[in-house]
């Protein structure tokens, strides 16, 4: 049997009873990167053996285990945070595993997706899922056009080094879209900016200012002379 585990996005906490039993029970454990697997494994006293199982090794790993899941194994598959398979790696393992007649079940848990959905607090009986933005301006230019026609929420997933120039992007393409931009989340210092595109571009502008060693205030101030929007407005989000 493959069993497709969801594993805390941030917090250790956010794991399942379930999932916890079967990474205890599992002849052997798939994971993304052995030592952050074996820090959850560790904080609720589970010891499993580990074997990695990534992007950069998904092909061959899969023809390696199909065998031994057809022998009667008993497999665990886990990503770094959330469910395997949703922008993660894990869907070649599961075609395979099916295609060959193996048990595959999913134990359901944390979801980056669904949390950052229900924390922008805008409707979610329907919205669409992106994984990833595209790089570059005329990729997502595209993007912007189809989510133009999409009058539900949609999420996606960007890294913090990209975040200000996509903000940027779509400030540009719609600047009065709403959004919510979430960090961190379940963690500590989780944090979540909402408002419109051109106002979180603008407060991404101020923090990159601060950063460059300009005070808060004075960065707000140019900013604002820049594109109008109030100070004290660009200072609070850009905390």
């Amino acid at each position: 049997m493959l069993a497709v585990c969801a594993t805390p996005i941030g917090n250790l906490e956010d794991v399942t009873l379930r999932v916890l039993r079967e990474l205890s029970e599992a002849d052997l454990v798939l994971c993304e990167d052995t030592r952050h697997t074996r820090r959850l494994l560790e904080r609720h006293g589970i010891r499993a053996r580990l074997l990695s199982y990534h992007e950069h090794n998904e092909a061959a790993r899969s023809a390696e285990l199909l065998p031994r899941l057809q022998a009667g194994e008993r497999i665990a598959l886990v990503s770094d945070a959330g469910l395997p398979g949703i922008s993660d790696p894990g869907p070649r393992l599961v075609a395979a595993a099916l295609g060959a007649g193996v048990q595959v079940t999913v134990l359901p848990g944390a979801s980056a997706v669904e949390t950052a959905l229900v924390a922008s607090g805008f409707s979610a009986e329907r919205y669409q899922f992106l994984g990833f933005l595209p790089r570059g301006e005329r990729a997502l230019a595209r993007v912007w056009g189809e989510l133009a026609l999409w009058p539900w929420p949609a999420v996606a997933f960007e890294s913090p080094r990209r975040l200000p120039a996509t903000l940027r992007s779509l400030a540009s393409a719609d600047p009065d879209r709403d959004l919510a931009v979430c960090r961190e989340l379940t963690k500590r210092h989780e944090q979540i900016a909402r408002g419109p595109a051109a106002a979180l571009a603008a407060a991404e502008a101020v923090a990159q200012l601060v950063a460059d060693g300009v005070a808060r205030r004075q960065a707000a101030g140019i900013v604002a002379r820049l594109t109008g929007l109030p100070r004290k407005q660009l200072y609070d989000m850009s905390l």
